[in-house]
C-alpha cells in the first residue's frame, strides 16, 4: 500500500530561500512521481503573512519545511535529505 505524504513549505512572498525550497520541493516530488516505492504527495504552500501563529512561530526561520505536520528543516533543503525523508513515510 503506498502512503500518503502531505508536504508544506511555509515561507513568504519574496524570499529567496523560499523560491530555493520551492525549487528543490519540486525538483525532489517529479524524480519521485515515478517510483512506485515513494509515496503519493500533496504539496501546499502556507505564508506567514496569512496566519499570526505561523508569523508568530516561523518568522525567522523561513522556509520551513513539514511532512505530515512534524518540522523537517528550516531555511535550507537538502534534496538528498528531503528525498530520503520522503521515502521513509
Amino acid at each position: 500500500m503506498v502512503s500518503t505524504v502531505v508536504l508544506t513549505l511555509i515561507g513568504k512572498p519574496g524570499c529567496h530561500l523560499c523560491d530555493t525550497a520551492r525549487e528543490a520541493i519540486g525538483s525532489v516530488t517529479a524524480e519521485l512521481a515515478g517510483d512506485p516505492a515513494a509515496p503519493s504527495i500533496t504539496i501546499q504552500e502556507l505564508s506567514i503573512f496569512d496566519d499570526q501563529d505561523l508569523l508568530d512561530r516561523y518568522a525567522e526561520e523561513i522556509p520551513v519545511v513539514l511532512i505530515n505536520g512534524r518540522v523537517h528543516n528550516i531555511w535550507r533543503v537538502d534534496p538528498i535529505r528531503l528525498r530520503a525523508a520522503l521515502l521513509e513515510v
